[in-house]
């Protein structure tokens, strides 16, 4: 190998690795109890709700806003704007539910997406995303929250977030 070819390898070697270091670091901290992949699968809802983040385009896609914040001992979910379209699916590009939270001047934040399945009586839950949805939360529904637009410190997929707050 030439000493050109070889430092071109040498560089290209060490900009490849420094990218996969820096990606790692990217990631986001309350991933970390998920498995690796989960950010991947997660990508087609982060890409099809992304505009969601502009409360008024939410709306205009279906979601229903609503007044009534949800909290509890364990911290909040927000505001959830339901579009009956999808309830019941289980496409990660729409999610049933879109949940706010009061930000700056009074504005609506969107910080996370939620799955909503009618519970018939299967005898398995439904899964997405390798997570069972959890019957618990709202009676006669299975529930899955994806907190992809603000950390959870109780995870990624946990119900109730402590840092949502409810006015």
């Amino acid at each position: 190998m030439s000493p050109l070819k070889a430092a071109c390898a040498l560089a290209l070697a060490t900009a490849l690795s420094l990218a996969a270091a820096l990606s790692l670091a990217a990631a986001p901290a309350h991933a970390a109890d998920e498995h690796p992949d989960v950010w991947t699968e997660l990508n087609e809802t982060y890409t099809a709700t992304g505009a969601y983040a502009y409360e008024p385009f939410g709306i205009k896609a279906g979601y229903a806003r609503t007044e009534t914040c949800a909290s509890n001992a364990a911290g909040g979910m927000g505001y959830h704007y339901l579009n009956k379209e999808y309830l019941n699916s289980l496409d990660p590009a729409t999610p049933a539910a879109l949940l706010y939270e009061t930000g700056a001047y009074g504005k609506r934040k969107l910080v996370a997406v939620e799955w909503v399945v009618e519970d018939t009586g299967q005898t398995k839950p439904p899964t997405l995303f390798g997570k069972d949805l959890d019957n618990t939360v709202l009676p006669g529904f299975y529930t899955l929250h994806a907190w992809i637009y603000k950390p959870n410190p109780s995870g990624l997929f946990s119900p109730w977030n402590p840092k949502v707050k409810c006015p």
